[in-house]
């Protein structure tokens, strides 16, 4: 059988465009009554942000867009971060890039995360064992980023990689983290996360609720369909040991492949094996 990679419908679509929107203006409108608190920096972060694995360049207008400012705000704010090589301007389309200065603070963080080290040849190997993709996560506001990914040599696979954003509410990963996380910071997530979409809340919290329980009763997290019809995966979180950083270990896998039976019998024992090994590393 030749390879071939499952295109997942939307990890990074509009709706998340949107949800990061919402992070973008929220922590605004929080930080407007701190007066140490500096909004041009925070503009020009907010920029860099907006930037996702699936994002090649990125015009003034569609930055405008998606940091709620002006576009003359924002011509300012990528002229700067141009020069100071945050950001790589194409003169042709008019557009941006992230330039090299962003993949120098990206690889400092990703170096310093031990538990990357520690866990992948952990992860490889249960990946190959399941035949699933097994990735390690933590959250970036209201979505989960992908700092790890090991796939098994399985013919299908989801096609998300290091760098890769997938929604926090929704996921199995997402809820992992919810079940761990303190309850300040549950309830700030949770209202954020109705606040952004109040009409599909309820079914929302019904998930997140399910998932509680799954974590107290089952030691994992479950989203079976919830995320994309067709994706099953589990997640158990932890805090590593180096960092105290709360991070998620997600398994999973097209549906048609990949059973629920499968994830709860098999991989769940053996997640929750590593998840004990990389919090004690």
């Amino acid at each position: 059988m030749n390879d071939i990679t499952m295109i997942d419908p939307a990890p990074e679509s509009t709706a998340e465009a949107e949800a990061l929107d919402d992070d973008n203006a929220t922590a605004s409108g929080n930080a407007k009554e701190d007066r140490h608190f500096v909004t041009a920096l925070a503009r020009g972060l907010e920029v860099l942000s907006c930037f996702r694995s699936r994002d090649k360049l990125l015009g003034n207008q569609e930055l405008a867009r998606r940091c709620g400012l002006p576009k003359s705000t924002i011509s300012r704010l990528t002229y700067t971060l141009t020069k100071l090589g945050y950001l790589e301007h194409d003169p042709e389309l008019g557009r941006y890039r992230l330039g090299s200065a962003t993949l120098s603070l990206g690889s400092v963080m990703l170096s310093r995360m031990d538990v990357r080290q520690i866990a992948r040849p952990l992860m490889q190997q249960l990946a190959d064992s399941s035949q699933t993709m097994v990735s390690l996560g933590t959250r970036d506001r209201l979505s989960m980023i992908y700092v790890e990914n090991c796939r098994s040599d399985a013919a299908l696979t989801l096609s998300l990689d290091v760098g890769s954003r997938i929604p926090l509410a929704t996921t199995a990963m997402g809820r992992a983290y919810l079940a761990r996380c303190n309850e300040a910071e549950r309830h700030e997530i949770m209202e954020r996360a109705r606040e952004y979409d109040e009409y599909a809340w309820p079914n929302v919290r019904r998930g997140i609720e399910r998932s509680m329980e799954e974590h107290r009763t089952l030691g994992v997290c479950c989203s079976f369909g919830d995320w994309q019809p067709d994706v099953n995966a589990i997640a158990v979180a932890f805090y590593a040991r180096e960092s105290r950083m709360l991070m998620s270990l997600n398994c999973g896998g097209p549906a048609f492949i990949v059973s629920r039976e499968h994830l709860m019998d098999t991989v769940r024992p053996q997640m929750i094996r590593i998840a004990e090994r990389l919090s004690a590393a």
